[in-house]
């Protein structure tokens, strides 16, 4: 709540987003003065971003086209096909518990972080893409580890390796491989790529 002796109210800011806006850039200034940088969600597009912030792109792909064009630096993460919290498989019965939605390996595979709507001036402030997952319906570290990989190795891939030379059939037989390490390691990955071609 804003009491009369709060800064805010000389700012004549009018609505949730101005005073949201007001806030991030007051932090960001302390946050600046030691060295740092912020990087916030989205949201922190609403009511005008702060001068230095860096952004997460986590309600798909505008708000990271949105803080480039604003040259901004963007880490892309958009809900599909970035939070390895979802289902893996159709067949719901098929997979654990999960918050919901569909985000199959491939989907991952085929995400391309740098979106074209951007000029290659504004491309340059696409820093990469970051896999999520929420645990609210995540028990352990096992159950962890089933809902990230081989999803975490897909993108990885995907932020590594220029978008002409990605082939997924080659990708899945190379992960086939290197399943021997993720065993020998004790992973708990998901399996349901190893029918795959």
């Amino acid at each position: 709540m804003i009491s009369n002796q709060d800064p805010a109210l000389d700012e004549k800011l009018k609505d949730e987003n101005e005073l949201q806006s007001y806030f991030i850039k007051r932090i960001e200034k302390y946050v600046n003065s030691k060295g740092k940088q912020i990087i916030g969600w989205d949201e922190i597009l609403e009511g005008g971003l702060a001068p230095n912030a860096a952004v997460m792109s986590w309600r798909g792909i505008d708000g990271g086209i949105a803080a480039a064009k604003q040259k901004h630096f963007v880490v892309m993460s958009p809900g599909k096909p970035c939070y390895f919290d979802h289902y893996q498989v159709k067949d719901r019965t098929k997979d654990p518990l999960a918050i919901g939605g569909f985000n199959p390996l491939e989907n991952v595979y085929a995400y391309e972080p740098t979106p074209k709507e951007l000029t290659p001036d504004e491309q340059k402030f696409i820093l990469g893409a970051q896999g999520n997952v929420w645990t609210e319906f995540i028990g352990d570290f096992k159950y962890v580890e089933y809902m990230s990989v081989p999803r975490m190795c897909a993108l990885a891939e995907v932020v590594w390796t220029p978008s002409e030379k990605k082939n997924y059939n080659d990708f899945i037989s190379r992960l086939k491989v290197h399943t021997k390490i993720l065993d020998r390691m004790g992973v708990n990955y998901a399996k349901h790529f190893l029918n795959a071609n």
